[in-house]
């Protein structure tokens, strides 16, 4: 079962530096490292249980921009995302797919409750439909700059197979439904990347 809080990094490294950040974050249980399949970027998911310490993670993760300093074009991005619910549910507390995609919307807060029932008869019913869509969890941020609604999707086939669902004439009508009543900022608000299973944790 997917795990209630996962802490989301983004390492923005220094061009072609980013399989080589890669390889010296740790992956275990309760952490994956995935690397942007079309930017210079790492993505931790990191996995919290219920009641983790701040000052002990606080810690851990202070240091860490100035420890892999010589990777990074940037500082780190974090965002702490709480479980909502599970479409395609993940076996541990984080997909263990080879490839995961990032999909984020902005809700306008009004809406909310109306945009929940909406995607559970639009978004999932595609999603419980596409079997490339192995695991596909929704979140929503606790803390973020960058606050909203963030799906977690995990896939094992090519980027193009599992993309297919969502390049189709009806998910477009679904997103030109979203952007038009519950998005903020429209269509324009719907971002999606794709992040690839870094190698050092492949082998």
């Amino acid at each position: 079962m997917a795990a209630k809080f996962i802490l989301s990094s983004r390492y923005f490294t220094k061009p072609t530096m980013a399989a080589a950040l890669a390889t010296v974050l740790k992956a275990d249980d309760t952490a994956r490292v995935f690397v942007s399949m079309d930017s210079d970027e790492v993505l931790e998911l990191r996995a919290l249980e219920e009641g983790t310490d701040l000052d002990a993670l606080n810690a851990v993760l202070m240091p860490q921009a100035v420890k892999h300093s010589e990777y990074l074009a940037a500082d780190v991005r974090r965002e702490l995302l709480s479980f909502v619910e599970a479409p395609k549910d993940c076996e541990g507390v984080l997909p263990a797919t080879p490839f995961v995609q990032l999909r984020h919307v902005e809700v306008k807060p009004d809406r909310t409750a109306d945009y929940r029932k909406w995607r559970e008869e639009t978004i999932f019913d595609v999603v419980r439909a596409h079997e490339p869509a192995e695991v596909f969890l929704a979140y929503h941020s606790v803390i973020s700059g960058q606050p909203g609604v963030m799906f977690i999707a995990g896939f094992s086939s090519s980027p193009e197979e599992y993309t297919a669902a969502f390049t189709s004439d009806r998910y477009a009508e679904i997103v030109r439904q979203a952007g038009d009543t519950y998005i903020t900022g429209g269509t324009e608000g719907l971002y999606t990347k794709i992040y690839q299973q870094s190698l050092a944790q492949a082998a």
